[in-house]
């Protein structure tokens, strides 16, 4: 297992993609209203989207240019793509699972007034239909409502409209591109890596997570 650092570069833009029909959407906030709690993100079936979505074509078209876009060539061809929902996102790294791979994603729903909230970097990026994002898995992050300080529960009840909906794609974190973009570097504990059998995010010499309300690190 090899070490590294956690990028604090998060890239954003805006897309152009058309809204998913109506009856995909339907079904979508079905699914989200019958297993999801505040602040859970989880996957959406993506084959059977994608036999109802005619434009799921153009959505990942449109993530492919915009990664081009940023020197990033053709890497989303070669990457794993799922289809995810969210209400709302508790702070959280994703670098214990995903320590491998940096995440592209793609939101596919209209502005519910959320956020995608880095506290480490301060970037705090308004979710709009076309947003996409490019950042570091072990860097925390959240879905919060635009003028909240932190993650709140109650602000995603469920006769809240305050679901989203995106794909995401997993990056390897050695793609040269990758590593040039997001500013990686390897090798930078190598002893501690040996030693370890399990992808794992570390601050100040010991394994660490983030508090859900807030983003701050603990551990270490």
């Amino acid at each position: 297992m090899r070490s590294r650092s956690v990028s604090d570069v998060v890239l954003s833009g805006v897309v152009d993609v058309p809204a998913p029909p109506a009856r995909l959407r339907a079904d979508w906030e079905r699914d989200i209203a019958l297993s999801f709690e505040p602040g859970d993100v989880e996957p959406l079936p993506l084959p059977r989207a994608r036999a109802r979505w005619p434009d799921y074509r153009h959505c990942v078209q449109a993530a492919a240019d915009w990664t081009r876009s940023l020197g990033l060539h053709d890497v989303l061809a070669s990457s794993d793509v799922a289809l995810m929902a969210c209400r709302g996102a508790r702070y959280h790294h994703d670098g214990a699972q995903y320590g491998g791979a940096a995440f592209c994603n793609l939101f596919l729903s209209d502005d519910k007034g959320l956020d995608v909230h880095f506290p480490a970097t301060g970037h705090r990026i308004p979710l709009v239909r076309g947003t996409a994002l490019l950042f570091d898995t072990g860097q925390p992050h959240a879905v919060i409502q635009r003028h909240s300080d932190g993650f709140d529960a109650a602000h995603f009840a469920p006769d809240r409209e305050c679901t989203q909906v995106f794909l995401t794609w997993e990056l390897s974190i050695e793609n040269i591109d990758i590593v040039r973009v997001l500013g990686i570097d390897f090798d930078i504990a190598p002893v501690t890596a040996s030693q370890l059998e399990e992808e794992q995010v570390w601050w100040r010499g010991a394994p660490a997570s983030v508090w859900p309300e807030s983003g701050r690190w603990r551990g270490g």
